[in-house]
């Protein structure tokens, strides 16, 4: 709390004030960006022939604000699967980057602010130029806003000498409570079962987070989830040839947070800012175990619910009041909800497609287009961007991929939302299952996990100043002595008692009410008494 003393005319005042914690989102930008370039396929990489699979993602290593500007440093590292001859033996792999440096207005940066970065990779597009050329092209959209802790002073109570009427207002609102960044390290192991050879050389890796769940206790947030792993291998052995492996690793541990009481209202962004795997020896000294250390990243938001009342006006009884009043902002939580979506569809490969004869494993990368207020709910729209590798019929081209699109549009029932409301949208992809048709088609069923927070925005006229005056004698005369008054369609107790310099205590105890409530066609005595009940 803290109080303000006011003097006004010899009379000592006290507003007690309170410092509601607040964060808002102070500037915005997004833009698109274009990555268009060539690669030379290092030395000591076998020729490209054909490009079975490929990935990508954007790394951001450096962000700095100017004046109405961030500048963005990063890269797009993509990985790459190819075929460099007509058998299985010359299946290699290859990672590389693009670095792109991008300048992006955004009205209201500083220097010193620290903006937050969010890329969505939309497109990526790698093409064989010659066998020792790649052309490399994406499409990225880049998310940058900047957000500031501020403090709402707020008037909720007053200390006076003088007779003074003041009312109250109750709210029910968030506070900040904990903003912080900090790291989650995983260190888990996979061993090969008993029936696969040997590694030799680890050709794909793909790790994803499933089944993520994060909860603040008590000075901690708990972390718990699983790692889906696969590796594409070649295997020790003469013949050498490829091999794959899946498994899900779960995974449990806390981070501290100072600050952080279970029960709070979390909104954590989390990510994989760093992903290696390695090979290790077993026991008998054989290359049969796969060591991953993966590092998350955790944008930590946690929110406390407080009452407070605040104070919304005031009237003398014996003085004049005057106050000065200011707009404050605030937010109260709508809901927290979340749902799952569960779609179904069928791929098939396209005119150049190799036959299917087994899948080896599938990945999906969900994209949110559209998100849009309705009532009593946000429609989510979007779709899953599904790669699928597989072994095919033809040994000239033993490993093939195909992709495909799967829309999806679901709507996260937040009843009573407003239009203004404030909502943060999160999306994974809890399953992702393919099935195979027949040699031509794949059915793939996925399901999404869809989480929404919300909260109502909340603008308010806080008193911020108060002065005394004495009354106006001219007014005072005008003022009659004994008041019959019929109450109209609208009128309270409070706006009578304000016109009249009257307390709300001597209008009930004078007309006998137990309660404050007035009702159209209700008679009252009021009896100047300048303050004296």
């Amino acid at each position: 709390m803290k109080q303000k003393e006011l003097e006004s005319g010899g009379i000592f005042l006290e507003l007690i004030k309170k410092n509601v914690h607040m964060d808002r989102k102070k500037c915005s930008a997004v833009t698109q960006l274009t990555v268009d370039d060539d690669y030379n396929i290092p030395d000591g990489k076998s020729d490209i022939d054909r490009v079975i699979l490929d990935k990508g993602e954007i790394r951001i290593d450096e962000v700095k604000a100017s004046e109405d500007h961030v500048n963005i440093k990063g890269c797009l590292h993509f990985s790459l699967l190819y075929q460099s001859g007509a058998t299985e033996k010359n299946i290699h792999s290859l990672d590389g980057e693009v670095e792109f440096e991008e300048f992006v207005h955004m009205e209201g940066a500083k220097p010193g602010d620290t903006p937050i970065v969010k890329s969505d990779l939309e497109d990526l597009t790698i093409n064989v130029i010659n066998n020792r050329k790649l052309s490399i092209q994406a499409i990225t959209t880049l998310h940058v806003s900047i957000e500031e802790l501020f403090d709402e002073e707020t008037t909720v109570d007053i200390l006076c000498a003088e007779m003074l009427e003041y009312r109250k207002k109750p709210m029910d609102i968030v506070e900040i409570a904990v903003q912080k960044k900090d790291i989650y390290r995983i260190k888990e192991e996979i061993v090969l079962p008993s029936n696969l050879p040997n590694i030799f050389e680890i050709l794909w890796e793909s790790v994803r987070l499933e089944q993520i769940e994060l909860k603040p206790l008590d000075g901690k947030i708990s972390v718990q989830g699983e790692v889906a792993a696969f590796i594409l291998y070649e295997a020790e052995g003469e013949e050498a040839k490829v091999q794959w492996h899946e498994s899900r690793l779960p995974f449990s541990g806390t981070v501290d947070c100072h600050g952080c009481v279970e029960g709070m209202i979390s909104d954590i962004a989390i990510s994989a800012i760093h992903k290696e795997l390695e090979m290790k020896p077993d026991y008998d000294g054989e290359e049969r175990v796969v060591a991953i250390d993966m590092v998350l990243d955790l944008d930590i938001k946690l929110y406390k619910e407080e009452f407070v009342e605040i104070l919304t006006d005031v009237y003398g009884v014996t003085k004049e009041v005057e106050t000065r009043t200011q707009i404050g902002s605030y937010k109260n939580l709508r809901m927290k909800n979340s749902a799952k979506c569960r779609e179904d569809e069928r791929i098939r490969i396209n005119n150049t497609g190799a036959r299917i004869l087994q899948i080896c494993t599938s990945e999906g990368t969900v994209k949110i287009d559209e998100t849009q207020i309705m009532e009593n709910g946000i429609k989510i729209t979007g779709a899953v961007e599904v790669q699928v590798l597989y072994v095919t019929a033809d040994d000239k081209i033993p490993f093939f991929s195909m992709k495909g699109s799967i829309p999806f549009e679901h709507t996260i029932e937040i009843p009573g939302i407003e239009k203004n409301s404030i909502y943060e949208i999160e999306s994974s992809l809890e399953q992702l299952i393919t099935n195979m048709i027949d040699s031509e088609e794949i059915e793939v069923k996925i399901v999404l996990n869809l989480q929404a927070l919300v909260f109502d925005k909340m603008e308010e006229n806080i008193i911020s100043e108060i002065s005394l005056k004495d009354l106006d004698p001219e007014k005072l005369k005008d003022l009659p002595g004994i008041v019959g008054y019929i109450v109209k369609e609208g009128d309270t107790l409070w706006q009578i008692g304000k016109k009249y310099y009257v307390s709300i205590q001597q209008l009930k105890e004078l007309n006998e009410l137990n309660t404050p409530e007035v009702k159209a066609g209700d008679k009252l005595l009021i009896v100047k008494t300048l303050g004296q009940l």
